[in-house]
């Protein structure tokens, strides 16, 4: 677990704004940092009370309470509420982004997904070499023929990568 969230946000690639010196660090609690909702909101770019919202919606949950019965959040939580903004544009409603999360929570064991991006693996080798059987084919198709075929394959195509991006970026956070 990167403890840093400096360098939590650019393995994820995040966008949130890295902290000047006069900006609360948050609290070390051992080997971790930990940020009140103001240090938290501040960091993520988001208001104090969409932090508050969140967290009674059960979207985002504080790691721990400071002995002033402050809530303290993770870094993780900065990638939460990333994923949240990201889904938000995308416009899926808090519910839907709720069950999503849940189900990302959720991830299967280290040997089943290394199990299935090696059956994906080897699929993508088949298709590959069908897809060298097929361009003779191809080049003897009359550019309107070429057309109709590759209309049908592309959007299936497309959703077959990005799923296999999503899978592939998805197995290097573990």
């Amino acid at each position: 677990m990167v403890t840093d969230h400096v360098s939590l946000i650019a393995a994820e690639g995040l966008l949130f704004r890295p902290l000047d010196s006069s900006e609360p660090r948050g609290e070390t609690h051992g080997d971790k940092k930990l940020y009140r909702i103001g240090e938290l909101a501040k960091i993520a770019s988001v208001s104090e009370r969409t932090i508050d919202y969140y967290t009674k919606l059960g979207l985002i949950t504080p790691e721990e309470r400071s002995l002033k019965n402050y809530r303290l959040y993770n870094d993780e939580t900065l990638v939460r509420l990333e994923r949240i903004n990201q889904m938000k544009q995308d416009k899926y409603s808090l519910d839907e982004i709720k069950q999503t999360l849940h189900k990302w929570n959720e991830a299967c064991g280290e040997e089943e997904v290394t199990d299935k991006l090696t059956s994906l693996q080897m699929h993508m080798q088949r298709l590959e070499r069908e897809v060298h059987e097929l361009q003779p084919l191809l080049k003897d198709l009359k550019p309107v023929q070429a057309r109709k075929v590759l209309t049908g394959l592309l959007p299936q195509s497309a959703a077959c990568i990005e799923a296999l991006k999503y899978l592939l970026e998805r197995s290097t956070m573990m």
